[in-house]
């Protein structure tokens, strides 16, 4: 059967965009619809812009730390309007380069909502299009549970276009969204609560990680309530929000931000017109060649809900354009050992096995170091930074490497490759550490830890 295209690939996020243009590239016909703005989540409402407002928040610290070298910089003011109007300037130029990269592979772009008319075809805005495969790489949207007053909430989606920051701010989530914009509003001045339903936030993470996170928010201030809950929301008379939680107290503020997870991003899809399947958490089901369960449909990103990064995304994207269209350059994507980082002011980065999971397959010794950053000598500020090795005994294989401090996910990203390799603890030690930095920490760790 003749099809207008080889590969329609339904949205312009990460992985759309990089299995669209990478297919491309290797000779197939391809189109690209969007409803939203290219370049997804990740370019719009999300890593790209979060990190630039982490950037803004991170100047509070620096200029407290300015003194102490001799800087007077007394009457620095911060201005919301500003850096939003500069960020979305940047995220202009951004939506520019992945139109470009598009056009110049030879990609089509259709600027509209695509449904699913069957297993061949997509109609976009009443145009039907036929494909001999259709990607489904539509991604995730943040939601807020359903409480009364829910509407009165805003999301990560909202929160890059407020037109003014907020006085007070509750931070409803434990997550590595909820931690970030957390230090993002606190650190631009706003008084910022965090409430989580658990007793720890970042679950999944290392535990000395995720308390000596906590320690190092709670020495700046930023206030933390665990085992915290919103029943209901209501609007007051005098405009601001007030919170009930579950145990009855009630607390007021300007903005309630919600980051309580994210779902697959499926609405008006058509999924109902193929074979394609869900799993029990709502995701696309797919098998290790992001095969759904018709034939011609596969999926990718967020919306197959396995490790929802962007690295992993593109990489999703760059393994099944060399499936189909190169199939000797093609590498199945090995979802072991994924660097992360969380950008919240100290940062985390991580890469490989938490002490935790490694203790359940394998006798580990643990090595740490917790240490004031040189930067801070000349200042009063307290924060420490923390680092971590854990190491199988038996090979001598490190298995993880944790941190929490400044620059944490450029550091980890090195040490990726280093665990990917295979790396020992030995080949650490025998590494030579670049001085005076934080990072020859890592190479400088000798006495383990008592178990």
């Amino acid at each position: 059967m003749n099809h207008d295209f080889d590969l329609f690939v339904i949205g312009a996020g990460s992985g759309g965009v990089r299995a669209a243009r990478f297919s491309a590239d290797l000779g197939a016909r391809v189109a690209v619809a969007e409803s939203r703005y290219l370049g997804g989540t990740c370019v719009n409402v999300g890593c790209v812009p979060k990190k630039l407002l982490v950037y803004g928040a991170s100047f509070t610290d620096t200029l407290a730390h300015a003194a102490g070298y001799g800087w007077d910089v007394q009457g620095a003011a911060f201005d919301w309007a500003t850096l939003i109007a500069n960020k979305d300037k940047d995220i202009q130029r951004l939506n520019g380069i992945y139109r470009n990269l598009l056009v110049n592979a030879g990609v089509r772009i259709l600027e509209g909502h695509a449904r699913l008319i069957d297993a061949h075809t997509v109609e976009v805005d009443g145009q039907r299009f036929s494909a001999e495969r259709i990607l489904i790489a539509t991604g995730g949207w943040p939601q807020v549970p359903d409480i009364p007053g829910k509407e009165l909430a805003i999301t990560s989606n909202e929160a890059f276009h407020l037109k003014a920051l907020p006085t007070r701010v509750l931070v409803v989530g434990g997550g590595y969204i909820a931690v970030e914009f957390a230090s993002i509003f606190h650190g631009m001045g706003a008084k910022t609560s965090l409430l989580y339903r658990r007793d720890l936030f970042l679950r999944g993470f290392d535990h000395d990680v995720r308390l000596h996170l906590k320690e190092e928010l709670e020495k700046k201030g930023l206030d933390l309530r665990f085992n915290a809950d919103i029943a209901r929301l209501d609007r007051l008379e005098n405009g601001a929000i007030q919170a009930t939680l579950r145990d009855g107290s009630q607390l007021e503020a300007d903005c309630v931000f919600y980051a309580t997870g994210r779902r697959p991003m499926l609405d008006g899809l058509g999924l109902e017109n193929t074979a394609v399947e869900l799993d029990d958490r709502g995701f696309i089901e797919v098998d290790d060649d992001y095969q759904t369960r018709e034939p011609s449909i596969l999926a990718i990103g967020d919306v197959i809900g396995r490790v929802q990064l962007t690295p992993v995304a593109l990489a999703e994207g760059t393994a099944l354009a060399r499936r189909l269209y190169a199939p000797d350059q093609y590498r199945p994507l090995d979802y072991q050992a994924i660097p992360t980082a969380v950008f919240s002011l100290p940062n985390i980065a991580t890469v490989g096995l938490t002490e935790e999971d490694a203790r359940k397959e394998h006798t580990v010794k643990v090595y740490e170091s917790r240490f004031r950053p040189m930067k801070l000598s000349l200042t009063d500020d307290p924060e420490r930074t923390y680092m971590k090795l854990v190491v199988d005994t038996e090979s001598d294989r490190v298995l993880g490497c944790h941190m929490v401090g400044p620059e944490a996910g450029e550091i980890i990203q090195g040490l990726a490759v280093a665990l990917r390799a295979g790396a020992t603890k030995r080949v650490f030690d025998e590494t030579i550490g670049v001085h005076p930095t934080a990072a020859e920490e890592f190479v400088t760790l000798r006495k383990p830890r008592d178990a």
